[in-house]
């Protein structure tokens, strides 16, 4: 603001020094009338939001520099008189409004009196951008459309099998029996994995994310998802593992690392080619600007990689790198799960031109063990 007058207006003490900060450097709109109604504050967010220069607010009626309506078309100063009406209230609650052409905000408003029941001497008003909560309300319609998508096919199955078994139990063999009761086995399995993903985004969204640190064997964790997925059919030849010794004791969570190994794993598995290699290696991590021990771990592939552009969608929602299947919420999760543990993971370019992950922990040792 270039003016001590307009700066006031959000400093009852007449001293704009006591905030220390100009109108312009607050994110959200602020909008301040006097007691005539005259706009004396119009800051630079205000501006960005409605796309009302200042000098076309500065000096006018808050209604001329706020032509706002609500949702019905109503005029929304004519409405809420905030000069009139009631000498109790102190306010409006935020709601969505719009401007000429249909540019929504979000508006709140604050009445500020010399005494309470007195004339309304500054009204303040509060503008928001309603892109964010735009993006948030696609996020969750996203969210609930794929979890309705996979929920669909396998409870469809379930659903399909018991009510043939139950109808014509005697006409099937035990053969046949076996092999239904055990894709329902499988789909059931399918719609518990689900369901815990979105437990996990849940508790990564509001932070509640918990790790349960206890000394963790990085390399016999790697050892059994490989045991697994030899069990399940890949050949022992399609994986390579480097352990590069001495590592540090590692305290984590046990489970949660099982999963972000798994899950960086059956991805280099189903979405890549040739050879998987894992590496294990002491790293640093860079933690309150100090080195400490820490471990790295490296999946990489020799499939087509994943590209350029793509590099920075990788970790967010729904990203998928093919069209093999999966929900796209497996390396969201693993991403929560490492930083929740205070550490970092990347994406890149293998030496094999695919995909590689790599993500380091810190040792985290309990301080009576440092």
């Amino acid at each position: 603001m270039s003016s001590i007058g307009n700066s006031t207006a959000l400093c009852p003490s007449g001293r704009p020094d006591v905030l220390g900060f100009d109108p312009d450097d607050l994110p959200d709109g602020i909008v301040v009338a006097d007691d005539k109604g005259q706009v004396i504050c119009f800051n630079a967010a205000a501006v960005r939001i409605t796309a009302v220069a200042k000098h076309e607010a500065l000096g006018f009626p808050l209604e001329h520099a706020l032509p706002l309506e609500d949702l019905k078309g109503r005029r929304w100063w004519q409405l809420t008189d905030p000069y009139g009406g009631l000498a109790i209230r102190v306010g409006q609650p935020e709601r969505n409004l719009l401007l000429p052409g249909g540019r929504e905000v979000l508006v709140s408003a604050r009445y500020v009196r010399e005494h309470p029941t007195g004339p309304v001497r500054r009204v303040v008003v509060s503008l928001r951008s309603t892109e964010a909560r735009r993006r948030t309300e696609r996020s969750h319609a996203e969210l609930i459309a794929t979890v309705a998508h996979e929920l669909r096919s396998p409870l469809t199955s379930v659903k399909g099998f018991t009510a043939t078994l139950l109808a014509k139990w005697e006409r099937f063999t035990d053969d046949q029996k076996r092999l239904m009761l055990e894709t329902v086995d499988a789909d059931a399995n399918r719609v518990t994995r689900l369901i815990a993903e979105l437990l996990d985004i849940s508790r990564i969204d509001s932070g509640r994310l918990e790790v349960r640190r206890q000394p963790v064997d990085i390399p016999a964790a790697v050892g059994r998802h490989l045991q697994a997925h030899v069990a399940s059919g890949q050949s022992p030849d399609r994986f390579l593992v480097r352990i590069q010794r001495p590592l540090p004791d590692l305290w984590a969570d046990p489970d949660k690392i099982d999963q972000v190994l798994g899950n960086l794993l059956e991805n280099a598995v189903r979405h890549g080619e040739g050879t998987v290699t894992i590496e294990v290696a002491p790293a640093p991590v860079r933690i309150d600007e100090h080195d400490e021990k820490g471990t790295a771990v490296t999946v990489s592939d020799e499939g087509p990689g994943i590209p350029e552009e793509s590099m920075g969608r990788v970790f967010t929602r729904f990203w998928r790198g093919s069209k093999r299947g999966g929900t796209g919420l497996g390396l969201y999760i693993v991403k929560g799960i490492v930083e929740a543990h205070g550490g970092t993971i990347t994406v890149g370019r293998g030496p094999g031109g695919g995909a590689q992950f790599r993500f380091i922990l810190p040792v985290a040792a309990p301080a009576y063990l440092q």
